[in-house]
């Protein structure tokens, strides 16, 4: 049997394998700590590229920063960090509380950490992101990542830190790397999060004027100045501010970058279109009371045909009319007849006008193309989302500048989400994406699912969120999505869609299950070895290392998970069998040879927890009897 990695996808080590497919023999190896590695030779992938590589102090075209380098590589360093189900905190689909059969998540942890955890499992498979990330004002807390500054600066400075230990500090514009620590902190989240996009995915990302111009060239960089869609501009306020030093900022801006362009890529990302609602577009009129709606028409004559196409036309005041001079019917005679007697030829209200096609507003393309122009009056404004928060804690201001659901339910629409299309947000904050997912899903029926990341920030001690009980951002991101759901389906009624999800399963990021015997075991001696006996934290329940596995073997973290036992043994069917897991010590072959006949893809089991040396000598005769094709794996 295979031993799992247990760690998040190693982004270099991918490249590398990138690199070996078009280039084999840029491919060497080298050793490092003792071990022989892949790597790539460098002299020889120049002469592959000779006739492109720039180098040295040439100039070039280029955006940089101090450290862009190490962001690179904080996105590509795997991590050996897991996410733990916390079903006290989790809803059911249906809003039982404790519930843990939702297909939506909400992951609570710095989102580079989740991001990378996620990589296997939803690697291409996320339809849209919205985010909303720290805006850089000199007053709101951003992430720091430790190779934003010097060991001894970045302890000395004082911050806040939430209940995970990550370090949060305020980034003031007396610091001399402003623009640099906002870029290292957004440079890897966004590197990370292209990955996940589907091939027809889309991502937006909301700004302000002071990083607006900054995100765009880190988006180039990341996505392709080929897959930037649009710069929307969102009028945020309806009121202006008649105390701003110069102008009233009204607008905020929310930038939009496609993972593959049709343009390029058939599969690429198309736009959804918005509902027309009752707007009737110009020249779209309906004077003959048609049931079928409101048409336009065109004139039934072309520059050019045949003489088939030259005939007589009487029109229903008994006047007789052909082309006009130099030109033709657009149409044989059979297709008019045809068309006349389903009523699309118009001959003007008089009945004595040169014929007309009407063509249906119904018939054509359905729904509107956006505008780059948002406007508070159609998407909502601040005020608007401060409101809607508010009505659901009871007139309680829990969270500062949240966005509203009607911007949200629109980006859906652009985004071109589908039933089962996969949403996510990973600067969460209040949990108005996940919000506005379920209230779609109530609209249309649809089956959308949303991933919500949310780092537990600290509540200040002085807001209503903090004494209203709320002490990270994470308990207010939960308790909104509790909220919003009972109300969703409280307002629909019996409307409702019968399976409407208005859960979601709560995650928490934190270290690996293992024990660092499963990673290091060179590094343990012998004597070690008697209190390391069991490579599993001895605080981990079952239903951790389940979560860590499917993370590993890309499962999705949604699926359906039924807790059997067999023969004394729990045993987890995770997506209709797909894989079955048992982590039980003493394992007997009874229970292996059941797990064997139900064909799971992937069958897993803990390190020497087999009953006997009889079980675990048979353990592979008993797969290869019963279910040969079976990939087994230990941990």
């Amino acid at each position: 049997m295979e031993t799992l990695k247990m760690h998040s996808l190693d982004g270099v080590q991918r490249n590398i394998e990138l690199i070996g497919k078009l280039f084999p023999n840029a491919i060497t190896e080298v050793k490092r700590d003792g071990k022989v590695e892949h790597a790539i030779d460098f002299d020889v992938l120049r002469q592959e590229l000779s006739g492109s590589i720039v180098e040295g102090l040439e100039e070039r075209y280029q955006f940089t920063w101090p450290d862009k380098k190490k962001a690179m590589l904080a996105a590509n360093a795997p991590i050996t960090a897991t996410l733990r189900p916390v079903v006290a905190d989790s809803v059911g689909k249906d809003g039982t509380p404790g519930g843990f059969d939702s297909e939506n998540l909400y992951i609570e942890g710095d989102n580079l950490e989740v991001l990378k955890l996620l990589q296997e499992t939803y690697l291409g498979k996320v339809k849209m992101i919205y985010i909303d990330p720290p805006y850089n004002t000199g007053n709101d807390f951003v992430y720091e990542d430790d190779f934003a500054q010097r060991t001894e600066d970045y302890m000395g400075n004082s911050g806040q830190y939430d209940e995970e230990g990550n370090r949060m500090v305020t980034n003031t514009e007396s610091n001399g790397r402003f623009h640099t620590d906002w870029l290292n902190m957004i440079y890897p989240r966004l590197k990370l999060a292209k990955d996940l996009l589907a091939e027809d995915g889309v991502i937006f990302i909301s700004i302000d004027d002071g990083e607006a111009a900054n995100l765009l060239k880190v988006c180039n960089d990341i996505f392709g100045e080929s897959n930037f869609v649009a710069d929307l501009i969102w009028q945020k306020k309806f009121s202006r501010s008649n105390d701003a030093t110069y102008f009233s900022t009204m607008h905020d801006h929310i930038l939009c970058y496609c993972k593959s362009n049709i343009m390029q890529n058939e599969n690429g990302w198309r736009i959804g279109l918005l509902p027309r609602d009752d707007e009737i577009p110009n020249g779209y009129a309906n004077p003959d009371n048609d049931p079928r709606g409101v048409w336009t028409s065109v004139i039934l004559s072309a520059k050019s045909g045949s003489d088939s196409l030259l005939y007589e036309i009487q029109t229903p005041s008994g006047r007789k009319v052909l082309p006009p001079s130099g030109r033709y019917w657009s149409c044989s005679k059979d297709t008019f007849e045809k068309w006349k007697a389903d009523g699309r030829i118009w001959f003007g209200s008089n009945g004595d006008g040169t014929p007309r096609k009407k063509t249906f507003l119904s018939e054509v393309q359905q729904g509107l193309r956006p505008n780059t122009i948002l406007f508070q009056d159609s998407v909502g404004n601040n005020q608007e989302a401060k409101q809607e928060t508010k009505a659901l804690f009871n007139g309680c201001g829990v969270f500062d500048g949240p966005k509203p659901v009607r911007l949200l339910n629109v980006l859906l629409k652009i985004a071109n989400t589908k039933d089962d299309s996969i949403i996510l947000d990973f600067f969460s904050g209040s949990a108005t994406t996940a919000h506005a997912v379920m209230k779609l899903n109530a609209e249309d029926g649809g089956h959308r699912k949303f991933i919500m990341v949310q780092l537990p920030e600290k509540t200040d001690e002085k807001s209503e969120a903090y004494k209203a009980g709320y002490k990270n951002i994470c308990e207010i991101g939960k308790e909104r999505i509790r909220r919003a759901g009972r109300k969703i389906k409280e307002d629909a009624g019996l409307t409702a869609p019968a399976d409407l999800d208005i859960g979601f399963r709560c995650l928490r990021l934190d270290e690996s299950n293992m024990k660092p015997v499963y990673y290091t075991p060179e590094e343990i001696s012998q004597q070690d070895m008697f209190s390391l006996v069991d490579n599993v934290k001895s605080d981990r329940t079952p239903e951790d290392l389940l979560f860590q596995v499917m993370l590993d073997l890309g499962v999705l973290l949604s699926s359906p998970i039924e807790v059997k036992e067999i023969a004394g043994k729990k045993v987890f069917n995770v997506a209709d069998g797909f894989l079955l897991a048992c982590f039980d010590h003493d394992v007997t072959e009874e229970t292996v040879k059941a797990i064997a006949q139900m064909k799971p893809y992937y069958a897993v089991f803990r390190d020497n927890s087999m009953a006997n040396d009889s079980v675990a000598t048979n353990f592979d005769q008993i797969f290869e009897t019963y279910s040969p094709e079976t990939v087994r794996k230990v941990l």
